[in-house]
C-alpha cells in the first residue's frame, strides 16, 4: 500500500471516529423537550423554575432530571405532579382541568320564570327563578323564558360566584332592559359620559343636586352638592373632562371636574330660571336658556365672563347650536315656537309658530334635520336646516319631552310623560310614561317601552349601544340595550302597537 493510500484511509478513519465520538457525546448529553397543552386554554402552566406559560408550554431544550409541574386557573382544581425527563426525551401531554362547583343564583323579573342551564360539563338543568345552587366552572348558557315575554339567552363564564339578575321584556319588544334602580327624587336630566362609563343625573329641587352612577350595575359613585338647590340639565365637554350643570333657583351654571367630581367654577347667567345648556363645538362658549328671563346667556368659558344676553321667544328651553357657531335655534315652550338667532348680528327669525309647547331640540347634522318635541300637541316636528321649513314628523304618546338620536341619526327616541293628573302634574297621572323609537328615514315606529310615572330625562350613549331614561315621579333610572338598526327595522314595529293597552293604569 502506497503512502498516499495510507494517508487517505487514516483521514477517513479519523473523520469517522470523530463523527462516532460526537454522536456518542450528543446521545449522552442531548436535552429533553417538553410540550404541555391545557384546557381551559388560559390556564397557567409552570414547570420548575422556567417562566410560566399560558395554555401551552413548549420548552425545546430542558436538561434531564426531575421537575414539578403546576397548573392552575380560577374556578378549577389546581393540578400538581412531577415528571422525570431523560436525555433526548420528547415529553408531550394534554391535560383538562377538573372544574370546581361554583355557587350561583338567578333572579328574574317577572319572578317564577323558567330557565334551562347548559353547563360546561354534566347534565342540563331545568328550574324556576329565583334559584340558588352550584354549577361547574366553564362557559355556560342559560335560557330564560315565561309566557307573554321574550326568551332571553345569556352566555357567560362561571369562574367565581355568580349572582345574576335579568329582566324579561314583554313579548315583541326589541329594546332589552339591562337595569332599573333608584337615583333620588325628581330626576330631570341624565347624560352618559362620553366614554359611556358613567351616568350623571340631575335631581330637580333635591339634594344632592347631581348623582353619578355606574349605569349598568346601578352603583352610586358620587354625590355632588351645588349649594342648597338641585340641578336641571347637564352636558359634557367634548373630551369628557368637564361637566356643566344648570340651576334654576340661582340662575347659575356650575363647571365640574368629572374626575374629582368637584366644582371648579360658577357662572351667573344674570337672568332668571336657567335651564338648558349647550356648548360650542370648540368648547369655548356656553349658551344657557333662561325660562323666565325670556333670553339666552352667552358665556365665554376662557374668561368665565358673561358676554351678552340674547332676547328670545317666550319661555325658551331647548337649544341647538350649529357646528360652525353661526346660528342658535331656540325652542319656545310658552307659545310653541321655534326661533333662529344669527349669533354674529343678533338678529332673530321666527321660523315656526304653530306649535303648543315646544320643549327639546336635537339635530342630525349630516342630514341637516332638526327635531323638536311638542309637549302640548303630542308630536315631534322636523326642521329642514337648509331651508328652515318645518313639517310634522310623528305623532307620539301624551306629553313628549326629551328626545335624542342614535349617533348615526337613524333612530329618534322620545320620552313621553303620559297624561297629567287632573289635580296636578306633580301627582301620578292616569297613564304610565313611555319611550318611543322612530325610524328617522321613514317616520315608522320601531319599538315602545312602557315606563313608570312621567318618563322625562333621556340620553343615548355616544357609541349608540345604550339608552337611559328617568321616571320623574318614581325617582328611578332605567337602562336599555339598543340593538343594531338592521334588527330594529326587521321587527315590524316591535311592541309599538301592543304598548297602547299597557299605558292605562
Amino acid at each position: 500500500m502506497t503512502g498516499s493510500k495510507k494517508n487517505f484511509f487514516l483521514i477517513v478513519f479519523t473523520l469517522a471516529l470523530i463523527i462516532i465520538l460526537s454522536l456518542v457525546v450528543y446521545l449522552l448529553t442531548r436535552p429533553a423537550s417538553v410540550e404541555i397543552f391545557v384546557y381551559p386554554p388560559d390556564s397557567q402552566i409552570k414547570l420548575g423554575n422556567f417562566k410560566p406559560s399560558t395554555g401551552t408550554l413548549y420548552l425545546p431544550e430542558v436538561k434531564s432530571g426531575t421537575y414539578q409541574v403546576e397548573i392552575s386557573r380560577r374556578g378549577y382544581k389546581k393540578l400538581s405532579f412531577g415528571i422525570e425527563l431523560k436525555r433526548g426525551e420528547k415529553f408531550q401531554k394534554r391535560i383538562e382541568l377538573e372544574p370546581d362547583l361554583i355557587p350561583c343564583s338567578f333572579q328574574t323579573l317577572p319572578v317564577n320564570s323558567s330557565f334551562q342551564v347548559f353547563p360546561s360539563i354534566g347534565k342540563n338543568l331545568k328550574k324556576k327563578t329565583p334559584w340558588k345552587g352550584k354549577l361547574p366552572a366553564g362557559y355556560t348558557k342559560v335560557i330564560f323564558s315565561k309566557a307573554g315575554y321574550n326568551s332571553l339567552v345569556k352566555t357567560f363564564l362561571v369562574e367565581k360566584p355568580i349572582n345574576l339578575k335579568v329582566w324579561l321584556d314583554p313579548a315583541g319588544q326589541v329594546l332589552h332592559r339591562l337595569n332599573i334602580f333608584k337615583c333620588g327624587g325628581s330626576p330631570k336630566g341624565v347624560s352618559f359620559t362620553p366614554d359611556c362609563q358613567e351616568a350623571w343625573v340631575t335631581l330637580l329641587g333635591n339634594q344632592p343636586a347631581i348623582r353619578v352612577f355606574n349605569p349598568f350595575k346601578g352603583e352610586k359613585r358620587a354625590d355632588i352638592y351645588l349649594g342648597k338647590y338641585g340641578a336641571v340639565e347637564i352636558t359634557f365637554s367634548s373630551d369628557g373632562k368637564k361637566a356643566y350643570a344648570s340651576q334654576m333657583e340661582t340662575a347659575s351654571v356650575y363647571e365640574i371636574d368629572t374626575l374629582t367630581k368637584k366644582v371648579t367654577r360658577t357662572f351667573k347667567t344674570r337672568s332668571s330660571w336657567s335651564k338648558v345648556v349647550a356648548l360650542s363645538a370648540d368648547d369655548k362658549t356656553l349658551y344657557v336658556s333662561n325660562w323666565c328671563g325670556n333670553d339666552i346667556s352667552e358665556i365665554d368659558l376662557t374668561s368665565g365672563k358673561l358676554k351678552r344676553r340674547l332676547p328670545t321667544v317666550k319661555t325658551p328651553r331647548g337649544l341647538y347650536l350649529t357646528p360652525d357657531g353661526k346660528y342658535l335655534y331656540v325652542a319656545g315652550f310658552g307659545k310653541g315656537e321655534i326661533e333662529k338667532i344669527n349669533l354674529k348680528s343678533g338678529k332673530r327669525k321666527l321660523i315656526f309658530s304653530k306649535g303648543s309647547a315646544v320643549r327639546h331640540l336635537v339635530a342630525d347634522e349630516r342630514r341637516k334635520v332638526l327635531y323638536a318635541s311638542d309637549l302640548g300637541k303630542d308630536c315631534v316636528w322636523k326642521v329642514d336646516l337648509k331651508t328652515d321649513k318645518v313639517a310634522l314628523f310623528v305623532r307620539t304618546d301624551h306629553k313628549p319631552n326629551t328626545i335624542d338620536l342614535t349617533p348615526d341619526g337613524k333612530v329618534l327616541f322620545v320620552s313621553c310623560r303620559g297624561a297629567n293628573n287632573p289635580k296636578s302634574y306633580y301627582l301620578p297621572g292616569p297613564e304610565w310614561g313611555s319611550v318611543l323609537a322612530f325610524d328617522t328615514l321613514t317616520g315608522k315606529p320601531l319599538d315602545a317601552i312602557v315606563g313608570g310615572n312621567q318618563c322625562t330625562a333621556l340620553d343615548v350613549s355616544s357609541d349608540g349601544r345604550f339608552l337611559i331614561f328617568s321616571d320623574f315621579l318614581d325617582g328611578t333610572l332605567r337602562v336599555y340595550e339598543i340593538p343594531a338598526y338592521e334588527k330594529l327595522t326587521r321587527e315590524n314595529g316591535g311592541r309599538y302597537r301592543a304598548h297602547f293597552k299597557d299605558l292605562l293604569k
